[in-house]
């Protein structure tokens, strides 16, 4: 997978605490709820009952709100295993799809009143999945998460998780399961962000390399979540190499030359992770980042848009990081 596929599908909380809250009973008669999302309205007309996370941190997030006997499927599922304390509960939600999404047929087959999605590429029609249009024509409201947006992707904010976390408990009438996860996370982020205060930052570079290419990523919740883990990033979205996207392809030499103190990236599995440290070693023997065993890895899944992953990457970069300040 390219950082441009990652863009598209978008490039386990467990450490940070997140419970999980009992099943709910959400109510039924709530009058219709309308929302703002990704510039179009989405209209829900009662709690669903047959709503489908389209990527295991959507999945994640529903089954914390109580909602498993709500979920008619679960998609992408071999992209990012469930945390241990939430998996047991997916065990009877039908499977739609491993490491894609799904096909038009095998989403429209389980008849779903609600789709959650982390970026707008689940939907596109000609990939075979089914369009916004085709769903909203189906009678399911379509969701996708703020910072997964099209229009977000490049200024999106770790935060834009607990928009997703207001709009989730309107829909589904679980208003104080989704206030407790968002006070849950916004505890950890104040707790990296009081524990990196007066560090002296790191220089910090944000790569992803697979097939021998090199790329930088200099904005949008990528550089968000270093930021709010106290790092100095190297690539900023200022910067006109992310003028237009929050990835650009680089040169070694251009790395090489900004000496960064530490190198972070994005792996979607072990190989893939052993493959980038390999490369970054043989290639920067002499960068501090390498000098120093500053090379961090997080998994893709925990950068997509909207995830409880985003609040657990900024932890646990600000711990590699800045280790005695914690």
């Amino acid at each position: 997978m390219t950082v441009v596929a990652l863009s598209a599908a978008a490039l386990l909380l467990a450490g940070c605490g997140t419970g999980v809250s009992p099943d709910t009973d959400p109510d039924d008669t709530t009058d219709a709820v309308t929302i703002e999302n990704c510039g179009r309205e989405v209209t829900v007309d009662g709690a669903p009952e047959a709503a489908v996370g389209m990527h295991p941190a959507q999945t994640e997030l529903m089954l914390r709100l109580g909602l498993a006997d709500r979920l008619a499927g679960q998609a992408q599922t071999t992209a990012q295993a469930l945390p241990d304390d939430v998996a047991e509960l997916a065990e009877g939600v039908p499977v739609l799809g491993d490491m894609a999404p799904p096909s038009r047929e095998d989403l429209l087959a389980v008849e779903p009143d609600f789709v959650y999605s982390p970026t707008t590429y689940e939907f596109s029609a000609d990939q075979g999945f089914a369009s916004i249009e085709q769903l909203d024509d189906a009678g399911a409201g379509v969701y996708v998460a703020t910072g997964g947006c099209e229009d977000r992707r490049m200024t999106g904010k770790v935060t834009d998780l607990f928009t997703d976390l207001e709009n989730l408990g309107e829909i589904f009438g679980v208003q104080d399961e989704a206030t407790g996860l968002m006070e849950e996370s916004q505890t950890t982020l104040d707790e990296v962000a009081e524990v990196t205060k007066d560090v002296e930052p790191l220089r910090v570079a944000q790569v992803y390399y697979e097939g021998g290419t090199l790329q930088a990523i200099g904005a949008g919740i990528e550089y968000d979540i270093l930021n709010l883990a106290g790092a100095d990033n190297v690539y900023t979205p200022d910067q006109d190499a992310f003028s237009d996207f929050f990835a650009a392809t680089i040169s070694p030499e251009s790395l090489a030359a900004e000496e960064p103190d530490a190198i972070v990236f994005a792996a979607y599995d072990e190989e893939h992770e052993a493959s980038t440290r390999e490369y970054l070693k043989s290639t920067f023997p002499d960068m501090p980042a390498v000098q120093e065993d500053r090379l961090i890895v997080v998994s893709t899944s925990d950068m997509f848009p909207g995830t409880l992953g985003n609040i657990s990457a900024v932890q646990q970069f600000a711990e590699q990081l800045y280790p005695d300040a914690f």
